[in-house]
């Protein structure tokens, strides 16, 4: 008998990747997702705890699933109980709870829990000790997506003063490089022609692996095993890429010209206060290298505002940073406190409205940088991924940049998976619009 299934994603790439590898374990044993979870017999939760906001929607959306399924079997996993567990066992509404170790056994836990009326459902989390070795996971077919992740990392050894990742995800692993190569491999075969390598700390890839193997080894694999596919990084740390990397980074036709490299504030007392490992200089230089080597590159970024003890100087400083940089797109979010990081118990926190105040400032500084940006490609052609029609008036994608780009549909004809040049006509700053020029690429 086949079971009615409903997933729930909170947070990251690498989990939304994980949460599809749980999937395709269930589906390969006949069970059904559905789009809602009123129509499910089993929930399964797969928790964010990177803010107290997120903890605070995972809280009303279980509270939620459990008001309007009430027979539903909830199963919460993830980074919340991992670096939470008291206050996740304390969630009376989930009937199974485990971390963010051994995910793949989720199925096998849901069947005993089903089988077994009398089981509490509930699962002992241990806390992160040494270094656990990559869990095995696969994501062999995304029909439903045009672009494919490719977990390789999990773990993070970098105790930024303001993050529980540490403790939510452990110290840092990776995925073996013949098993890369063999995912890149058959997404590629089952079409897909993008192929984006996420972790938790992406530049950490192959430190525990020894024989001094990087995130550049990476790279190379897949484009092995996956040539003529594109090939785009997510979020990298600016401390931690080479010149060498860079070099040959820029050797590989196929690495998409966008890095997200995250920075977090533009003014060098905050960072060093949040213990990242660069200064603002470093970072200003590491993006004059990329671009030299990569034509037109995106660099997009992440930047937190009301960071403790941020003065009004700090934020103009890191207004004026960001201006410097130029960036084609950046995640603009107030600082959250997190309980269990040394930040959260600063005493200089910020009112909750100067922080709005200065998200905006920021927001609006970069939506400029970002109308620069794309005001730089009118004229020009960029090869777009198509990937779904936004309504009936136009076909959408990305650029190897990254920039979203729409073109007009035409009848009832897709475009979805198909890469085609496209001449830009017009810029905004979330967007760009233009024509189709050749065939698919």
């Amino acid at each position: 008998m086949s079971l009615k299934i409903y997933y729930m994603t909170f947070g990251c790439k690498v989990n939304q990747y994980e949460t599809d590898h749980i999937m395709s374990i269930f589906s390969a044993d006949g069970h059904i997702k559905t789009d809602t979870p009123e129509e499910a017999e089993v929930c399964i939760i797969n928790s964010c705890t990177v803010t107290s906001q997120a903890d605070t929607k995972l809280r009303h959306f279980i509270k939620r699933v459990r008001r309007e399924s009430p027979e539903c079997l909830i199963v919460l996993c993830g980074c919340y109980p991992q670096a939470f567990p008291d206050k996740a066992g304390a969630l009376s509404e989930c009937d199974l709870i485990c971390g963010s170790k051994n995910k793949s056994s989720i199925p096998e836990l849901v069947y005993k829990t089903i089988a077994d009326k009398n089981l509490t459902g509930r699962v002992n989390i241990s806390p992160y000790g040494a270094r656990s070795s990559f869990e095995p996971m696969t994501n062999t077919s995304s029909p439903e997506k045009t672009r494919a992740y490719i977990k390789i990392q999990d773990g993070c050894d970098m105790y930024c003063t303001y993050c529980i990742i540490p403790f939510a995800r452990g110290h840092i692993c990776s995925k073996p490089l013949e098993d890369i190569c063999h995912e890149a491999q058959q997404l590629a075969d089952s079409g897909h022609k993008e192929l984006i390598l996420t972790g938790i700390n992406l530049c950490c890839y192959g430190r525990d692996l020894g024989g001094g193997t990087r995130l550049i080894d990476a790279i190379k694999a897949v484009n092995r095993s996956a040539p003529g596919v594109r090939i785009r990084l997510s979020s990298i740390e600016p401390e931690m890429i080479s010149d060498s990397d860079i070099a040959e980074m820029a050797s590989i036709p196929e690495l998409c010209p966008h890095f997200h490299l995250s920075l977090q504030s533009g003014c060098d007392k905050v960072l060093k206060a949040m213990n990242r490992h660069y200064d603002t200089s470093e970072y200003y230089e590491l993006v004059k290298k990329l671009r030299n080597a990569f034509e037109n590159c995106a660099i997009t970024t992440d930047i937190m505002v009301g960071f403790p003890d941020e003065s009004e100087d700090d934020h103009k400083q890191s207004m004026k940073f960001a201006e410097k940089v130029g960036f084609a797109s950046a995640h603009i979010f107030p600082y959250s406190p997190r309980s269990g990081t040394k930040a959260a118990s600063s005493s200089g926190q910020i009112d909750k409205k100067i922080k709005s105040r200065r998200a905006a400032d920021m927001n609006r500084v970069c939506k400029e940088l970002s109308l620069k940006y794309n005001m730089g490609f009118v004229g020009k052609t960029v090869e777009v991924l198509f990937e779904r029609e936004s309504c009936e008036e136009y076909h959408q994608g990305h650029s190897r940049e990254y920039i979203l780009v729409k073109t007009a549909r035409r009848g009832d004809s897709t475009l979805r998976r198909q890469i085609k040049r496209v001449r830009i006509t017009e810029a905004y700053d979330d967007c760009c619009i233009g024509i189709i020029e050749e065939e698919e690429v």
